[in-house]
């Protein structure tokens, strides 16, 4: 059902003939490019006093000479969101590759790596503006004017919505999933008592002991309360001295799962951007696509309401539901695509009512 949104949001509005994220035929030479490489680029961080020259890892997939969509996801992806030429699969291959709601033969994705704090040298911090003037550059140096779209989801939301308020002329649409203007202070407080979980494992010697505890912590979080009561149904087992909760081996598998490919540096810089991050909603003055999740924990609804009232450009919001929580932009393929293809508002055959929350 559709529910009609404030009636201050605006209708789209287009200047221009759009380009929808697949066009009316693949690239007719066939090319597909698989770009990796890093740059130098010199930036200006929120939290330095000055400037800095930071090492910026890409990767440019797609059709040859086709529209550019940026697609970045949250603190724990990289740049590999397609699959590879190699064949490993990307982090958000069900979503973006040939054939999919991000068509790479009718387009070119580029991603990076987040920078973390040892890439911008003299900053107390990373911004969410940083990553934005980060991808920014790397569209100069690849001799790219603009991007047709910024796909974001989770954190890469928020560096999309950052992106969008600094480079309005750079980028024809804002797509941000689980992602708003600002982290949810009940979020800022649990990720505060991850981050210190992180610090106290430094200072006894066990950093890793740490982080696998922070992570578990955050599983809570980023996962619904229907998945945890599916997967967690068992009577709780007297072992070693002890009860032993389903819980447990779940969330002591994700633990180790994420110590294994994450260091605690970059997770307390990433951490911490979220938190700071701020966007004034007024300052997105590109057309924008919200999605939320009825079960997010993390990004209230309340949150992306207040965006979508106050953005500065036509936005419309819609909701998914999932059991999987603020994850299910990692989970729900068939939900995200259908509304990638389906209400893609740069897209004449868009079916999405402008101005509406839909559900």
């Amino acid at each position: 059902m559709t529910f009609q949104a404030h009636a201050d949001v605006h209708a789209f509005e287009f200047e221009r003939a759009p380009v929808p994220f697949a066009a009316s035929e693949p690239n007719a030479a066939g090319a597909i490019l698989d770009l990796r490489g890093e740059l130098s680029v010199r930036l200006r961080p929120v939290h330095a006093d000055g400037t800095c020259e930071a090492r910026v890892r890409y990767a440019l997939h797609g059709a040859a000479g086709a529209p550019v969509v940026i697609v970045q996801g949250g603190i724990s992806a990289d740049r590999d969101a397609v699959t590879t030429a190699a064949g490993e699969a990307g982090w958000w291959s069900a979503i973006a590759g040939p054939g999919y709601a991000i068509d790479t033969r009718r387009c070119r994705v580029l991603s990076i790596d987040w920078l973390e704090l040892a890439d911008l040298d003299g900053a107390h911090a990373v911004d969410s503006a940083d990553q934005a003037e980060a991808l920014a550059a790397v569209l100069d140096a690849l001799g790219l004017r603009r991007a047709h779209a910024f796909v974001g989801s989770s954190y890469g939301a928020m560096v999309g919505l950052a992106f969008a308020a600094r480079h309005p002329q750079r980028l024809g649409h804002l797509v941000a999933i689980a992602g708003a203007h600002r982290a949810h202070p009940l979020s800022v407080a649990v990720r505060n008592i991850q981050r210190e979980v992180v610090r106290l494992g430094a200072r006894l010697g066990d950093v890793d002991a740490g982080l696998d505890l922070a992570r578990r912590l955050a599983m809570t979080t980023y996962r619904g309360e229907r998945e945890f009561a599916e997967r967690c149904a068992e009577a709780p087992v007297f072992e070693d001295g002890r009860f032993r909760f389903a819980e447990e081996s779940w969330l002591k598998a994700a633990g180790a799962r994420f110590v294994q490919r994450f260091g605690a540096g970059r997770y307390l810089a990433l951490s911490e951007s979220i938190d700071l991050h701020r966007v004034e909603p007024e300052d997105v003055r590109v057309p924008t696509t919200l999605i939320g999740i009825s079960t997010d924990r993390v990004v209230p609804l309340a949150d992306l309401c207040e965006l979508q009232r106050r953005c500065g450009a036509a936005a419309a919001l819609h909701v998914i539901d999932s059991r999987y929580g603020h994850d299910a932009f990692l989970k729900e393929d068939a939900q995200i695509s259908a509304l990638l293809r389906d209400c893609d508002p740069l897209s004449s055959q868009s079916h999405c009512p402008a101005g509406a929350v839909r559900w």
